[in-house]
């Protein structure tokens, strides 16, 4: 049984605090914004051509593989868990469709999986926070493309440890490899490279 901490309201307090800023915010000013334990993240930048590239490469490759009743997702809404604290956006969500049904933001435990491709101004985001906030989040596969490097990896296998869930198996690339992201197997050929 869990015993909700003395914290708890106000650590609710504040993320909707935090909530309500994002939603004010994220129309008004460049890149993404997203919440985390640590406060809001801000990627300054918005992405650019070989990030968008992967994104959309990755998600064609992934649904020319999938059953018709499953999606590699890359608009809105986001990933949400409001008792965690914790507001995502990730680059492409695996998701079934009848998960994406109704209001809000995405039950995070639904998705299949989550990809990102790093960021250029903001790589920590994906290599450090993502990899622990996605495993507390209970996604069960989070796979990251990296086009600064030209490699990646995939993690899965979700297990607990002194500091909260954390993917116990890394499967690392290098572009040009084929890769598997849950159950489906693609190319990583042709991917762009950041200049």
């Amino acid at each position: 049984m869990a015993i909700a901490s003395d914290d708890a309201p106000r650590d609710s307090a504040r993320y909707r605090a935090m909530r309500e800023i994002v939603e004010q915010m994220q129309d008004s000013v460049p890149g993404k914004l997203e919440i985390t334990k640590e406060g809001i993240v801000h990627d300054m930048m918005a992405p650019g051509r070989p990030h968008e590239l992967t994104t959309a490469r990755v998600s064609r490759r992934l649904e020319k593989l999938m059953p018709d009743d499953i999606v590699a997702h890359t608009g809105t809404p986001d990933v949400e868990e409001e008792p965690a604290g914790i507001l995502r956006h990730p680059d492409v969500m695996v998701i079934a469709e009848a998960d994406m049904e109704g209001q809000g933001s995405f039950d995070p435990r639904t998705l299949i999986a989550a990809v990102e491709v790093v960021s250029q101004s903001n790589p920590d985001n994906d290599w450090v926070s993502k990899m622990r906030d996605y495993p507390l989040l209970g996604i069960p596969v989070y796979a990251v493309f990296d086009p600064r490097s030209g490699t990646g990896a995939v993690l899965s296998d979700i297990h607990p440890t002194p500091h909260g869930p954390r993917y116990a198996t890394r499967k690392d690339f290098v572009y040009g490899e084929d890769v598997t992201i849950a159950e489906w197997t693609i190319a990583t050929t042709d991917l762009p490279r950041y200049a």
